[in-house]
């Protein structure tokens, strides 16, 4: 508690004037420590609201350390919370004196200290303000504030109230919309501003189901806990360790626009989680058919949501002629995931809009900084599936030749009355096909004949019968290593020089 004290004193000695409280530097991003309030070129207005949100602080701070409240240091802590939105105060308030002048957002701000830190930071990232600059996540509900809030970053709930109505085409209720408004309403102001809408429509998206996934998940759901802290839900579910499957969700308070689950595993013990990627619906459903979430607050009967589940639509990108010329020139795609280069992207994260894998962006989740942007470390707030439409490149036409086409120049026929024999002739060589006459039949080659088995004849015997065949005489090539085309005879015997006999020859010599 030392610190909250010398937090006190330090914002005591400040609004009273004195300089003592403030020797050391205490703001994160200034060069010099802050100067006494009353130095402050301040309407006087302005100095009694800022004196009085510092009173309400230090009330609050001393109401905090009594012993009797017995204060766990568990998140949202109020006395980590202090000292953070008092530090941001002081932050905003050094960069421009006359802030509460120019800004209804700030005035109304410190009319309800009970507003968040995170509040005051999304609005203030860095000491400045940033009004209708500030990026709403979901698509559908920019384009909603836009249209009804043009250039406001705070309206007042009635003419909220009006416009979702109309938008929605649903009129509620005096006791619905009282119940709304405690939703939405986070500061409890009776104004909403853009950052409480986000965190809205982040929490019950999608957009065209927003009031019934709202009246669904807390007006008529057993196991909806609002706002309470993790210590909390805790002991309310030590109290059903004995039934796994029970379970409660809440507002995550460190974590706005997120649920945190809180239920009893099989083994009895406690756990709590927060959905990621998906909303709340889906995630419930999911962990039913895991048999994680059966019984609502201990209840035996659950809610089904398997009719009323619906999945976000994915959003379309298209690839321009210059993206897909750029990545060329890379050597790579646009729809390659620049993380991995490996998976295509199909995810895009809210609300800086970059692309991934869905690969990657769990992998970067489970990491250190897995709650911002791999490539621009901008808070990721929500995601979705996305789409991605191929650039096609039009066809290359082949140029026309510029020869001109030979074309086939027929010489003029002769007038018939003064032709003469030769002139018909050729005329009617004119008339015939143009497509040649079929070629005979090839004879069998030679070669085929050689392959065929030597025979030997008697000629007595042919000559006996009158038939003479012509003899073909082949030169004798006297060379050792060339062999003989045909088999050679056998070998005269010595009987053979007296008696020669019948006398054989091989047909393959006659000629046809």
């Amino acid at each position: 508690m030392s610190s909250i004290t010398t937090l006190i004193t330090r914002l005591q000695g400040f609004v009273n004037g004195g300089g003592n409280g403030f020797q050391v530097r205490y703001i994160q991003g200034s060069d010099s420590s802050p100067s006494p309030l009353s130095s402050w070129p301040l309407a006087n207005s302005d100095r009694r609201l800022l004196c009085k949100a510092f009173k309400y602080m230090d009330d609050v701070v001393k109401q905090c350390q009594s012993p009797r409240l017995n204060l766990k240091n568990s998140p949202p802590f109020i006395l980590d919370i202090l000292p953070d939105t008092y530090s941001q105060l002081m932050f905003i308030f050094t960069q421009n004196n006359n802030v509460l002048r120019e800004n209804e957002y700030l005035r109304i701000f410190l009319d309800n200290m009970q507003q968040k830190c995170k509040d005051l930071k999304a609005e203030f990232p860095s000491g400045n303000f940033i009004g209708d600059k500030f990026r709403i996540t979901k698509r559908e509900a920019e384009d909603f504030w836009q249209q009804y809030f043009p250039k406001k970053s705070i309206v007042p709930w009635s003419q909220f109230l009006q416009a979702l109505e109309t938008a929605h085409n649903y009129s509620m209720q005096r006791l619905e919309s009282t119940t709304l408004k405690t939703t939405i309403d986070l500061t409890a102001n009776d104004h909403i501003s853009n950052f409480e809408f986000d965190v809205f429509t982040r929490l019950f998206y999608p957009w065209k189901t927003l009031l019934r996934n709202w009246q669904l998940l807390t007006t008529n759901h057993p196991g909806y806990v609002a706002f309470l802290t993790y210590d909390e839900v805790k002991k309310r579910l030590e109290k059903l360790s004995k039934k796994p499957g029970s379970y409660v969700f809440r507002l995550s308070c460190t974590r706005p626009g997120q649920w945190a689950i809180g239920y009893v595993a099989p083994d009895g013990k406690i756990y709590q989680t927060i959905p990621q990627n998906k909303s709340l619906i889906q995630a419930l459903h999911e962990g039913s058919k895991e048999g994680f979430y059966m019984y609502p607050n201990g209840r035996d009967k659950d809610i089904d949501l398997s009719t009323i589940m619906e999945v976000p639509q994915a959003d379309r990108v298209m690839v321009t002629s210059e993206q897909y010329e750029l990545y060329c020139e890379m050597g790579t795609t646009f729809e390659l995931c620049k993380i991995c280069d490996d998976n295509e992207k199909n995810i895009k994260i809210e609300p800086c809009g970059h692309l991934l894998c869905s690969s990657c962006l769990s992998t970067w989740q489970d990491s250190e900084n897995g709650n911002t942007c791999p490539f621009c470390r901008y808070e990721i707030k929500g995601t979705n599936r996305v789409i991605i439409d191929r650039f096609r490149p039009p066809k290359k036409e082949h140029k026309r030749s510029s020869v001109p086409t030979l074309q086939k120049i027929s010489p003029p026929k002769p007038d018939p009355k003064h032709v003469s024999a030769a002139e018909v002739n050729l005329l009617l060589l004119d008339d015939l096909p143009v497509a040649p006459p079929p070629l005979p039949p090839r004879p069998t080659p030679r070669t085929n004949l050689l392959k065929k088995e030597h025979s030997y004849v008697n000629i007595k015997e042919l000559l006996a019968e009158g038939l003479v065949l012509p003899v073909r005489v082949e030169p004798v090539i006297a060379s050792p290593t060339v062999p003989s085309e045909h088999a050679p005879l056998p070998p005269a015997t010595s009987a053979e020089s007296t008696d020669r006999g019948d006398e054989y020859i091989n047909t393959l010599n006659f000629l046809d």
